[in-house]
């Protein structure tokens, strides 16, 4: 592209002076000298004089801008033909050329007036006037296109100076025409490239989704517009470059010529060209849509990000807003449905950002630009999940402590019901006998092994176990049904003692003890004043 940029402007193309190149006064018809010295002819033409000075400068500044530099720098060679003319017009040609040819001579052959009258006076002329032509090079008369065959091969002359040499002015001016157009059309395109190449660069990448889909729609669809536009101008140049090597195709025998040659080089050239503006141009465009590919699968992303971060951040806020543990086991088992129902309300959103974390991890792995700003986004959403996570299993633990605490106060409390119950249920006229007093300890003795499987024969224990979810209602709660399992069992402990002193008193043995005589017929039978 650089180099199609930088080429040196030519200050005319055929396009500017098609008018003055159809008169054909001036040719460049390919042929070239031993050395290879391009040749510029000047055929028969009757208004060579009339022919303005700038028209005529721009007819052979043009030619001689044409064969290459390694070419030009040989010298020109230069055919005048002026067989039908008179001296005068030799001398008109010779003066006009020598005073306004750009180009570096090397010889100038004159066709010579073929009358004998002209013929001599251009001789006595030549010699009169040859240093008015200001020329440093030879200018070397001829009497015949015989003469010109000694000087230059026959198959580098046209077939007007005797030659087999092809060459079709019109034909000459088309393809002219066709390969600075196509030059054009090189540069044109490789300047739309560059130019779209600048706007691609310097476009700021957009911040939200539907601009980045937009940008990334319209680049696409100039860059296919641009590509179209090189497949056209890579058709023209092919297409050129057939028509110029077409006499070679038709006839085996056919050969091009070196100007002919040289514009076979320049097509080539062009092409290649072509074809290397095209694989910059695609290597940056492939750099450019992955940049916008990214750039939307960033946005997607960060859009995403929000939304799943706000949902999960209101599920945090639902979670914290969970402190009650309850104070009875009716509402810890509601308080549990309710952490149920947010742990499954929860399940979608944390799977989709699980989702997205990983997504971002593999566009991290895919070499995304944006890794500093995709890779912390992740680990908050991880550390989300987790935090989640972990406070729902808190949450769990503290109220399944909490149920298991209030289960327990509550039996601990019905057995204490349960045991006032049973100590007010013994009679007390039936635990006077021993059988009696037995059965009620029984009673009493299984129901107090009930106490070991509702695990409060220990208080201190039971506040351990439970210390971490002790509020102070809860811990009040607790001492005062500790206190009442303190006091039925103290209940317990005096029933016992009595019941196995009467038990005891009971199963005392009776001996047999014979009246006597002197024992006071008032004193009161042991059996008759032990107390109740």
């Amino acid at each position: 592209t650089d180099e199609i940029m930088q080429q040196e402007i030519r200050p005319l193309v055929a396009v500017d002076i098609i008018e003055q190149l159809h008169r054909q006064f001036a040719i460049l018809s390919g042929g070239r000298g031993k050395d290879g010295a391009p040749i510029i002819t000047f055929p028969e033409f009757a208004g060579f004089s009339d022919i303005p000075d700038e028209d005529f400068l721009n007819v052979v500044t043009y030619l001689t801008s044409i064969p290459s530099l390694e070419a030009a720098s040989i010298g020109f060679i230069i055919i005048i033909d002026r067989r039908r003319d008179k001296w005068s017009a030799v001398k008109a040609s010779l003066t006009r050329i020598a005073g306004a040819f750009p180009g570096n001579l090397q010889l100038v052959f004159v066709l010579r007036p073929s009358r004998f009258i002209q013929r001599t006076i251009a001789d006595i002329g030549i010699k009169l006037y040859r240093d008015d032509f200001k020329m440093k090079v030879p200018i070397i008369m001829l009497n015949s296109v015989s003469d010109l065959h000694g000087y230059i091969d026959k198959s580098q002359l046209t077939r007007e100076l005797g030659g087999t040499l092809e060459y079709g002015h019109s034909q000459w001016i088309h393809h002219r025409t066709a390969i600075e157009n196509f030059a054009m059309t090189v540069k044109t395109t490789a300047q739309m490239l560059q130019t779209f190449g600048t706007d691609l660069a310097e476009t700021e990448l957009p911040n939200d989704v539907q601009c980045t889909e937009d940008l990334l729609s319209a680049h696409t669809d100039h860059h296919g517009k641009l590509k179209d536009e090189l497949k056209l101008a890579v058709k023209q140049g092919a297409t050129l470059l057939t028509c110029i090597r077409e006499p070679v195709t038709r006839s085996a025998n056919s050969k091009l010529s070196p100007d002919e040659l040289e514009n076979v080089a320049t097509v080539e050239r062009l092409l290649a060209q072509l074809d290397e503006t095209e694989k910059a141009f695609d290597q940056f465009w492939t750099k450019h849509h992955l940049k916008l590919e990214q750039c939307l699968q960033l946005r997607h992303f960060e859009h995403d990000f929000r939304e799943v971060k706000l949902t999960l951040d209101n599920l945090m806020e639902a979670q914290s807003g969970f402190a009650d543990i309850g104070d009875s086991v009716t509402r810890v088992e509601h308080l549990l449905r309710e952490q149920k129902q947010l742990e499954e309300k929860g399940q979608e959103p944390l799977e989709k950002a699980q989702s997205l974390a990983l997504h971002g991890e593999q566009l991290i792995q895919n070499n995304h630009y944006a890794v500093d700003s995709i890779r912390p986004k992740c680990v908050e959403l991880r550390r989300i999940c987790d935090d989640f996570t972990n406070e729902t299993k808190k949450k769990y633990d503290i109220l399944g402590k909490s149920l298991e605490l209030h289960k327990q106060l509550d039996k601990a409390s019905q057995w204490c019901e349960a045991g006032i119950y049973l100590l007010a249920s013994q009679a007390v006229d039936k635990c006077q006998s021993q059988e009696g007093a037995e059965t009620a300890l029984v009673e009493i003795e299984k129901f107090l092994v009930t106490a070991k499987e509702h695990q409060l024969s220990n208080p201190k224990e039971f506040y351990n176990q439970f210390d971490m979810i002790l509020t102070p209602e809860i811990k009040a709660n607790a001492q005062r049904i500790l206190q009442k399992l303190e006091d039925v069992q103290e209940m317990f402990d005096k029933r016992q003692v009595s019941l196995k002193k009467l038990a005891a008193k009971q199963t005392r043995p009776v001996q047999p003890v014979a009246p006597h005589p002197e024992s006071s017929p008032k004193r009161a039978s042991p059996k008759i004043t032990r107390p109740a």
